[in-house]
């Protein structure tokens, strides 16, 4: 066979090679894919899998729409007038209406252009109408706030997932002055808890006296009222045991005996 004839049919086959391999394209996992053909974007996005396009004047674009976390730091003051350094995490993702728009009109990274400096101008924002004390105490509320203000001002083309709030950073002069009046506080509840606990005690023991005072005023009107009610307790109390009689006089002289016991069945009687 001619030389020439087998160069030819070799360029033939490498030129059938390389326009398969440009007429197909793979869309990985967790992305979409934007086609570009001669300067134009497609309006649609090409989804995840295997798929064909013209070769040579077209190429197809891989974008992520699966979620994603990047750090950024917020350098913030607050009301009154303190500077607070805040470390974020945010969550996001892109959606898939969003692909083909994201890649025609924003150049660059997405988060860099969009999504970080209106997350730390939201967070500069919130912080501002907080005090450093409250910032500290109230990180959750904060972070609550400056994710509703960064998808307002984001809008749809991007979803902002989550913020995190992994630090907040004092200067440390403010911090001991935090430091210290927290200190103060926990004394100062201290002392109130110990003025209280002393004052309940106070008020049960007086309670209690009154309570005593007005058993033994009932007890005594009840013997006034009653003489014999002496007699009825001693014989309800009585253990069944002969008691010794001890008495001060005789019956005649209008003495009184008292009954002692003595443990035996028989009474003995002692007359002084």
């Amino acid at each position: 066979m001619n030389p020439a004839k087998l160069i030819g049919i070799g360029i033939l086959i490498l030129v059938i090679v390389v326009a398969a391999s440009q007429s197909t394209y793979v869309v990985e996992p967790g992305h979409r894919g934007v086609q570009v053909t001669l300067g134009k974007v497609s309006e649609q996005f090409k989804p995840e899998g295997f798929g064909t396009k013209q070769p040579f004047i077209s190429y197809v674009v891989p974008v992520p729409v699966r979620q994603q976390a990047r750090e950024i730091p917020a350098e913030c003051y607050s009301s009154d007038l303190q500077q607070v350094t805040v470390q974020l995490r945010v969550l996001y993702r892109i959606p898939e209406t969003s692909v083909v728009r994201i890649y025609q009109q924003y150049a660059g990274d997405p988060f860099d252009s969009l999504i970080a400096p209106r997350v730390q101008e939201a967070l500069k924002e919130v912080t501002a109408l907080q005090s450093a004390e409250q910032i500290v105490k109230q990180r959750e509320g904060i972070k609550t706030h400056a994710l509703k203000a960064a998808r307002e001002k984001v809008g749809e083309i991007l979803m902002i997932e989550d913020l995190v709030v992994e630090n907040i950073t004092l200067s440390k002069e403010l911090e001991a002055a935090i430091e210290s009046k927290m200190v103060q506080e926990q004394e100062a509840a201290k002392a109130r808890f110990t003025q209280q606990k002393a004052q309940i005690e106070a008020d049960t023991a007086i309670i209690r006296a009154k309570g005593e005072a007005e058993a033994i005023r009932v007890r005594g009107e009840a013997l006034r009222d009653n003489p014999h009610l002496i007699q009825l307790q001693i014989v309800e109390k009585w253990d069944g045991k002969t008691p010794l009689v001890v008495g001060g006089a005789s019956a005649g002289e209008g003495g009184a005996n008292i009954l002692l016991p003595i443990g035996t069945g028989l009474s003995t009687t002692v007359k002084k």
